[in-house]
């Protein structure tokens, strides 16, 4: 008799219309071990574990939990086989409190709340090391403590699988070592674990096994002791793939924006950047890290003209920009590219051609009522060339495109514009291997043109080997910014909980700021 398994997929397929998401695939996972399924966009691991998870349900093939065959309909039938799923975006009410969001779910739980329900849900969290306040409202509550909340969801409903969809997107070093330690936990529980994620470091660190998907077809399950992450590389994309990141040196320029003392509101009237100092050189990447909600998303918007500014400056060549719309910053001399992280929001329009969206950059420089649609497709056509973005035609609609794809067409109608200063935003949220270092080289080679990019990011790894320095946020507030081969994830996470605050110590000054004592002295010793 062979091994008898916690979940068992055997020849499941799952297709949507004529796209084939998953293509007769095996899986096994064990009892009390923790799983990491690995595969580039569009490989199928989301679809897979939905079917896990009773969101979808399989074409044809068979499930097996605890070796009985079963039929799982709906999140509820999961939930009764002891099956459960947290979400990269999370399912919680943000009014309600950690235990109300957990107890509106149990099975009848009736239509009043159990004044013990603080104390029963606190009790569970202990057994596992998890640190919550359960009468804490969810809209006062950090991703990581959301995050929480929704795996203690899932195990107080009896779960004894747990899948994880990219579990660490948005948190910090100190974070991440606490959620894995809560795993390992869960493990020794008995649990099964199934994490769903990019990033390969984590991979190597957590998974006692690992599952590679490809293009919605199984390609193996290895030990994580015997393979190292150049071979899951091969595995997952199906061709040798250089993982390291280069950094280019070249010589720096006077800095091309300088922001002194930048106050910004939140869409709900809050103070979203506080008092922000910093500036801009040509050939040089500067990161910026912090949690989630911290303020990156207001900075760039202000940067790019997009929002008001409620206090401070935003110098170019001695000129303050600032209350300029983009059309006006352009005029001033300053060519500025915003790649936002909504892409198919704010950046593309989704049901427009790749010709289109190419045109909406300056199609209002036209002369007459006509649009040039040749000169777009042109530049289409040059765009999928050199950054050989795989799509059938310079006709098909964005919408259409994997996200790789979608970031590449977006990317690539920026830089036509030939900027001067890039500001993006998580360029590579989501994305796979392949197109993350795609997008990397994209921003180097412009670093080495002399442009200057704001780069705001989520994974520490990348920062530390992609950029220059590294500005941190908390609470949008300055904790410091440090040269990226100088300093370590432990302290970048420091600074983005603001347990360490290093915004007197900046080891590289600009000219100009000498009235503003954070920045020092006049001239830096490259000046002096």
């Amino acid at each position: 008799m062979g091994e008898q398994f916690a979940i068992e997929m055997r020849g499941v397929r799952k297709t949507f219309g004529s796209v084939v998401a998953n293509k007769n695939v095996d899986l096994t996972l064990r009892q009390g071990e923790i799983l990491s399924l690995l595969g580039e966009n569009g490989s199928g691991k989301t679809t897979l574990m939905n079917m896990l998870s009773g969101i979808y349900k399989p074409d044809s093939g068979s499930i097996f939990v605890n070796g009985q065959e079963v039929s799982i309909n709906s999140p509820e039938d999961a939930k009764k086989l002891g099956i459960g799923m947290v979400h990269q975006h999370f399912k919680l009410v943000d009014v309600f409190s950690a235990a109300d969001n957990i107890w509106m779910g149990k099975e009848k739980a009736g239509l009043v709340l159990k004044k013990d329900r603080y104390a029963a849900i606190q009790e569970m969290a202990k057994v596992f090391g998890f640190d919550i306040d359960p009468e804490k409202k969810v809209y006062n509550m950090s991703v990581s403590e959301k995050q929480t909340l929704e795996i203690i969801k899932v195990l107080y409903y009896g779960a004894k699988v747990i899948i994880l969809d990219e579990p660490t997107a948005v948190l910090t070093v100190q974070e991440i070592d606490k959620l894995f330690a809560v795993l390992r936990r869960m493990k020794e529980e008995g649990h099964s674990i199934i994490i769903i994620t990019h990033k390969l470091n984590e991979v190597m660190a957590i998974s006692d096994r690992v599952a590679v998907l490809r293009k919605g077809e199984y390609i193996t399950t290895v030990d994580t002791a015997t393979t190292n992450e150049q071979e899951l590389t091969e595995w997952m994309v199906g061709r040798k793939v250089d993982l390291n990141i280069d950094r280019p040196t070249v010589e720096k320029t006077r800095p091309l924006l300088e922001v002194r003392d930048l106050t910004i509101e939140n869409d709900e009237g809050a103070t979203a950047i506080d008092g922000v100092n910093f500036y801009i050189r040509g050939g040089e990447i500067l990161g910026v890290a912090g949690i989630a909600g911290c303020g990156q998303k207001e900075l760039c918007e202000a940067i790019a003209g997009l929002r008001p500014i409620k206090g401070g400056q935003m110098i170019h060549k001695g000129e303050n920009i600032v209350g300029l719309s983009p059309k006006a910053i352009l005029e001033k001399g300053i060519s500025m590219s915003f790649i936002p992280e909504d892409r198919l929001g704010m950046g593309l329009s989704p049901s427009l051609s790749i010709t289109d969206n190419m045109l909406l950059k300056n199609y209002a420089d036209s002369k007459g009522i006509f649009v040039d649609r040749k000169r777009g497709r042109a530049d289409a056509e040059q765009v999928i060339r050199e950054l050989e973005v795989v799509t059938p035609s310079t006709e098909t609609p964005v919408r259409r495109l994997s996200g790789g794809n979608v970031q590449k067409v977006l990317l690539g109608r920026e830089i036509k514009a030939g900027p001067n200063v890039i500001v993006t935003a998580y360029p590579v949220r989501g994305l796979d291997i392949g197109s993350s270092y795609a997008i990397y080289n994209i921003l180097n080679r412009q670093k080495e043109n002399g442009v200057g990019v704001l780069f705001v990011g989520e994974d520490l790894d990348v920062m530390m080997a992609l950029c220059d320095k590294i500005l941190v946020l908390c609470h949008g507030k300055v904790m410091g910014v440090v040269h990226a081969h100088k300093t370590t994830k432990e302290e970048l996470g420091l600074m983005m909980t603001g347990s360490l605050d290093l915004s007197e110590k900046y080891e590289d000054k600009p000219a100009g700021f000498a009235k503003d004592t954070r920045f020092g002295e006049q001239k830096n010793e490259e000046e002096a």
